[in-house]
């Protein structure tokens, strides 16, 4: 199955891959205790090969009590138990090597578990020792220290401080047990260095960087005033040093670096993915846009403007592993995504958002520069309703059940229609439950369905590698060559190299396709008067 795909491609390989995202909790599960792990991803390596990826980002694999999906890190150089073994996972890497699919792990320098056993000697040492100042720890406000020291919000909703027994505070950006690491000592950058040198020494080729912009804090740890200077822990000019840094420890390897960058200033975006930083960074102004034309057409020329200046790729992504799944969030009335707007019982159209989900699938992964995949979207899974008392993330808790959480996009998937959990595993229930209609979207049902999402993603990804026109020079992928053409309200269209050209109407009505010598593959059927129906995407030639 592998004979047709390279074993090597250039170095520049990232700048126009197709990378699949794995939580490898709810990929697959190959001993059949309810947990995906590695052995359950080894055995669905043929399935993703078939798929056409170049590329497989794992999401933390580490040793972690999972009070945070695995963002709290207790080991980076330990695969947790219910995962596997550090040996599977170098087996892994180099098997899926092999066959033409590179590595990319997830690093979480932020912060690390309060399991970690730095965090576990803070705990044990007194206030001012040298333990402590790996974190960030200061004595509380008021008359006895009961206020926290300064008036940050977690990014999980209420204070980011806890106070320990001897009346210190220490600092969490996320949830209490996971405590941040003070970027200012330099223990904390050697050791991440050496943390990325022990990964690429086992034959990764990448590492996704997570909040990637929050790592330096103002030393003085001050209140947060809106508009006021530099932000106390967002976007800090310190920052770039640390990655520098970081580049110098990824060119000995020719690694690749992404990161997770919420900014809305595109200048100071930019300045991340400069040629001595990082390679490349997520794309959210895309990933969140609303299914609207004009809006779609906005995201993806600042894209390309913001990137243009240093060279850098784009990337485009649809949903991931924090994010409503694509189908769901295209058949609402708000196809847009904000944390702060999620609610449950929201009302959805799943027929309306399959069809539009179908035709992004289409859009993105026509644009210049390097698509993300989240498991289970080439399926077409919606995002599911998970019971009140089985939702484990800790979006929900902490927001006193108000928010339904991440669990939704994050089932295990369904690969078999007619076996127990739908083929995740064997004999356990998944650790989340499965809707009922699970096995309607299983692999196996889908692959032999010549109009299923499966079948649709495996075609695209066949012409985007075999196709000249998808083959992305450097000056493409940084913001060339992507022409708009003129068409009717409502639709978008371009064309890249050779011929190619993608249309997408976004409108109510059908309308006529531009001049083209062949249909390389349409989201749906034209409708009978070879018109391109509303919701719906082609590729031509021409």
């Amino acid at each position: 199955m592998a004979a047709n795909r390279p074993t090597e491609t250039t170095a520049s390989w990232w700048r126009d891959a197709v990378i699949y995202q794995i939580y490898v909790r709810s990929f697959a599960d190959g001993d059949g205790d309810g947990t995906g792990d590695l052995a359950g991803v080894r055995a669905r390596l043929p399935y993703l090969v078939e798929l056409g990826v170049d590329a497989l980002w794992f999401t933390p694999w580490y040793l972690s009590p999972l009070a945070d999906g695995g963002y709290d890190v207790a080991d980076y150089r330990n695969i947790d138990p219910a995962f596997g073994t550090l040996a599977e996972a170098e087996k892994l890497i180099a098997e899926a090597r092999e066959l033409g699919i590179r590595t990319i792990i997830d690093i979480v320098p932020n912060h690390v578990s309060d399991r970690h056993a730095w965090f576990r000697a803070a705990l044990a040492a007194a206030p001012g020792s040298p333990e402590r100042d790996l974190f960030h720890f200061r004595p509380g406000r008021g008359e006895h220290g009961e206020i926290p020291p300064n008036d940050w919000v977690s990014e999980f909703g209420g204070t980011p401080w806890t106070r320990l027994d001897d009346g210190q505070w220490y600092l969490h950006l996320f949830a209490p047990e996971q405590p941040d690491l003070n970027w200012a000592h330099p223990a904390v950058r050697q050791e991440h260095e050496d943390v990325l040198r022990f990964w690429f020494e086992r034959g990764v080729a990448g590492v996704r960087i997570d909040s990637a912009a929050l790592l330096a804090k103002d030393p003085a740890l001050p209140d947060f005033t809106e508009g006021a200077g530099p932000h106390p822990y967002v976007d800090r000019d310190e920052l770039h040093d640390i990655y520098r840094s970081w580049r110098a420890v990824a060119d000995e390897y020719d690694g690749v670096f992404v990161g997770e960058v919420w900014l809305p200033d595109s200048e100071r975006f930019a300045r991340y993915l400069r040629p001595d930083e990082l390679h490349t960074a997520f794309n959210f102004n895309f990933l969140a846009c609303p299914w609207d034309a004009g809006l779609l057409r906005s995201a993806i020329d600042d894209t390309l403007a913001e990137h243009a200046p240093v060279g850098a790729p784009a990337t485009w992504v649809l949903c991931n592993h924090d994010v409503t799944r694509t189908v769901t969030r295209y058949g609402r009335e708000d196809t847009g995504f904000d944390f702060s707007a999620k609610v449950f019982g929201t009302p959805t159209d799943l027929e309306l958002g399959t069809r539009r989900a179908r035709a992004a699938a289409l859009l993105s992964l026509a644009l210049p520069g390097a698509v993300y995949i989240y498991q289970g979207e080439e399926l077409g899974l919606p995002e599911a309703d998970i019971p009140r008392d089985r939702i484990q993330d800790p979006m929900h808790l902490r927001s006193g059940g108000v928010d339904p959480g991440r669990d939704g996009c994050r089932v295990p998937l369904p690969w078999s229609a007619g076996e127990p959990y739908a083929g995740f595993g064997s004999t356990a229930e998944p650790w989340l439950p499965q809707p009922q209609s699970w096995p309607s979207y299983a692999a196996d049902a889908l692959s032999g369905d010549a109009t299923s999402m499966l079948t649709l993603y495996r075609e695209a990804l066949r012409l985007r590698r075999g196709e000249p026109g998808f083959a992305a020079t450097v000056e493409e992928t940084s913001g060339g060559r992507l022409n708009w053409l003129p068409s009717a309200p409502g639709v978008l269209a371009f064309n890249r190299t050779d011929g190619l050209l993608c249309v997408v109407n976004l409108s109510d009505g059908a309308v006529e396709l531009p001049d083209h010598t062949e249909v390389l593959l349409t989201s749906g059927p034209l409708d009978g008067s070879g018109l391109l129906p509303g919701d719906t995407a082609a590729w031509l030639r021409r």
